[in-house]
């Protein structure tokens, strides 16, 4: 496999990379740690080559398959907020994707569970797991509705597509002290929510308001 170009040039260089994480610490992003995720992540590796110029403009970007890679903000965001009380273990990701979540998970996450429900993303976002080297994630082409029970519990679960509510089977995969991390509702009107588990049951906090695709079940 050939190695990928993971310093950029031009629109994808660090020069680019570093005015994005300036514009996201101007946003409210404090975690220096996840900051930094954000700079060294090679975010064009995961995106179309055409769109490679627009690969460190803080915006979502179609990734093919009516899906889209998150806005660096966002991805940002949920991160900073999962792991606002410490670094889980292990954490399951609903929605691979094209993998770019994952992969600034797998640089701080010990163990990185994700599921996709579309077999082209998936084998995608493995490929570009094999080609920078992360080997602390699993991965699985399955209904991310569902979760991962062979694999529960988790110290955090981070959603990067919306159901209409908060699913049961995900809050029963948190392990005590464990976090949630989701956006939910319909298309125009959702919410991200931090969903915190506790020996007395769960407390909601909403972070923002976002723009995700809408958590599908099955597969396909």
């Amino acid at each position: 496999m050939q190695k990928p170009d993971i310093r950029g040039i031009g629109m994808t260089s660090q020069r680019a990379r570093d005015r994005l994480v300036e514009q996201l610490r101007e946003m409210g992003i404090r975690s220096e740690v996840v900051l930094e995720l954000i700079r060294s992540t090679p975010r064009h590796l995961f995106i179309d080559e055409a769109l490679s110029s627009r690969a460190y403009d803080n915006t979502a970007l179609p990734i093919g398959h009516n899906q889209t890679i998150s806005q660096p903000y966002i991805v940002a965001r949920m991160t900073e907020a999962l792991i606002e009380k410490g670094i889980p273990d292990k954490v399951l990701e609903v929605g691979t994707g094209c993998g770019y979540q994952t992969a600034v998970l797998a640089r701080l996450v010990p163990h990185v569970y994700t599921i996709e429900r579309i077999d082209a993303l998936h084998q995608r976002a493995r490929e570009h797991f094999q080609m920078l080297g992360l080997r602390n994630i699993h991965c699985r082409h399955g209904d991310g509705s569902r979760g991962w029970p062979d694999a529960a519990p988790f110290g955090g679960i981070l959603a990067a597509a919306a159901p209409i509510g908060v699913p049961v089977t995900l809050r029963s995969q948190l392990e005590i002290g464990g976090r949630l991390i989701l956006p939910v509702g319909k298309s125009g009107n959702q919410a991200l929510l931090c969903i915190l588990r506790s020996a007395d049951g769960f407390q909601e906090q909403q972070l923002d308001w976002v723009s995700f695709v809408p958590m599908v079940e099955g597969v396909s």
